[in-house]
């Protein structure tokens, strides 16, 4: 998911809006991590930015997006920049210490 959010709507309160905008982004989390993982992966990764443009977008870890997306509109942004990739990754094993 690469876009552009506005936080100024002709039907919504600016509040509602982001509550849907925050919505639209769990909605689309949960979708990719119900797909079919290719052969040898454990899980969804995900690699996430967000920014009031895309130029500017810095990366955050996706159970920050709604803290950034609040930071966003205390900003006093009118709208901005959301990038959700989805990777398949395995997991590292520990290694254990021998004492």
């Amino acid at each position: 998911m690469k876009k552009t959010f506005s936080i100024i709507s002709d039907n919504k309160k600016p509040a509602r809006q982001v509550d849907a905008i925050k919505h639209e982004v769990k909605k689309y989390i949960a979708r990719e991590r119900r797909r079919d993982l290719p052969e040898g992966a454990d899980f969804w990764d995900f690699n996430c930015k967000i920014g009031p443009s895309e130029d500017a977008a810095q990366d955050v870890h996706p159970t920050k997006i709604n803290q950034a997306i609040d930071e966003m509109v205390t900003a006093g942004k009118q709208s901005f920049f959301i990038q959700v990739l989805a990777h398949p990754r395995t997991r590292q094993t520990k290694p254990k210490n021998e004492t």
